[in-house]
């Protein structure tokens, strides 16, 4: 919970500057490419919201622009100003170039590409990276941004987390194939949840053992709960965040292994059904309550509401999701207001939760669920 609350922090002050690790992008990176080694072949590749000088992912495309077939490689920055740091420095990188000027540094974004060779020792990687500032401060809703948005085929970055909704619609208004890092929380958010109804986003391939190590500006680092922040790496670690995209990997089509309802009540790990004997059905909705994603009967053919982490195990072949039950979206299905008596019951019972009866029938709201059903 601490690092769910810690992302949660974050977000609410804006803390944005989150680097991503080039181990994760390659790991993720190699997954689409296992899949279709020419996923990136000839296509032109943006990665907005970027810092290139520090930037992971900059390095990681750069570096294997040859390798993955790359026709043209943008990365663009946001302005020092709008990012609000108090003891900014600028790198050597940048006032060692001809085209430093200490009065743009800070109030303007930073574009990077690579098309060509430009050292002429016969390969194109980051040594071969151009840059020059932009007309604004690099705001991925500004004009020169969009623009560049429209001339490229796919959009990988880490977004801000505070823009997150803004960004994937961003993203979808310009119908781009994208590759980016997200928060589950955000996942069942009303711009972006039906993207995932529709089969037009998923899960990527995902974070080892559901870890994201990231690393942060010096300018950024502060407190944070115990084993969250490593002092000795400089990395930040958080449970919640995936990787979504809309590009084909091979995770994402290998069903999950199911027992049937009676064998996962007699050996199924998980003792609060076992001992019970039996799933909660909800009193407001026809489905049942499946409160694990390896607890999912094989042979049940109702509607069943599952946590929002079986997204990460979503095979499209096996199941159909019916909708997020949850607030607005839970309204949106058909979720009634409840009686007075019933909200007196269960004070945090809102409109559009599903609730079920515990053994002492009290109301008892799960934690957000989507609604599935088992394909015939």
């Amino acid at each position: 919970m601490a690092n769910n609350s810690n992302l949660g922090a974050a977000k609410a002050a804006k803390n944005d500057e989150f680097y991503t690790q080039y181990a994760d992008i390659q790991k993720e990176v190699n997954a689409y490419l296992e899949y279709n080694p020419d996923t990136f072949r000839d296509k032109t590749v943006l990665l907005p919201c970027d810092d290139p000088e520090w930037s992971n992912f900059t390095r990681f495309f750069a570096q294997n622009f040859e390798r993955l077939g790359l026709r043209r490689l943008i990365s663009t920055s946001y302005a020092v100003e709008s990012k609000k740091y108090k003891n900014y420095q600028p790198t050597l990188f940048e006032t060692e170039n001809p085209l430093f000027d200490i009065d743009k540094t800070r109030i303007k974004g930073k574009i990077f590409e690579l098309t060509r060779d430009t050292n002429g020792n016969g390969r194109i990687d980051i040594d071969d990276l151009e840059w020059h500032y932009l007309e604004g401060d690099g705001d991925f809703r500004s004009k020169e941004v969009c623009q560049l948005r429209d001339e490229a085929d796919i959009i990988v970055t880490n977004p801000p987390f505070s823009l997150f909704r803004e960004f994937v619609a961003w993203i979808f208004e310009a119908n781009k194939q994208c590759l980016i890092v997200g928060n589950q929380g955000g996942v069942g958010y009303k711009e972006v949840f039906p993207l995932i109804q529709q089969n037009r986003l998923w899960y990527g391939n995902g974070f080892s053992a559901g870890n994201a190590y990231f690393g942060l500006p010096q300018q950024q680092v502060r407190e944070y709960s115990s084993g969250v922040y490593d002092e000795k790496t400089g990395l930040v670690k958080f449970r919640n965040c995936c990787w979504l995209t809309n590009i084909e990997h091979g995770r994402r089509h290998e069903p999950l292994k199911l027992m049937s309802m009676k064998d996962n009540i007699r050996f199924g790990k998980h003792k609060d059904i076992s001992e019970r004997g039996y799933y909660y059905h909800y009193e407001n909705y026809d489905a049942i309550d499946v409160p694990y994603t390896d607890s999912i009967p094989d042979d049940y053919e109702g509607t069943m509401g599952v946590p929002i982490t079986f997204l990460s195990k979503y095979c499209p072949e096996q199941f159909d999701i019916i909708g997020h039950a949850h607030g607005d979206a839970g309204v949106a299905l058909g979720l009634k207001p409840y009686d007075r008596k019933l909200k007196k019951k269960n004070k945090g019972l809102r409109d559009g939760d599903l609730y079920y009866l515990d053994e002492n029938n009290n109301p008892t709201i799960p934690y957000s669920r989507i609604l599935i059903r088992k394909k015939q």
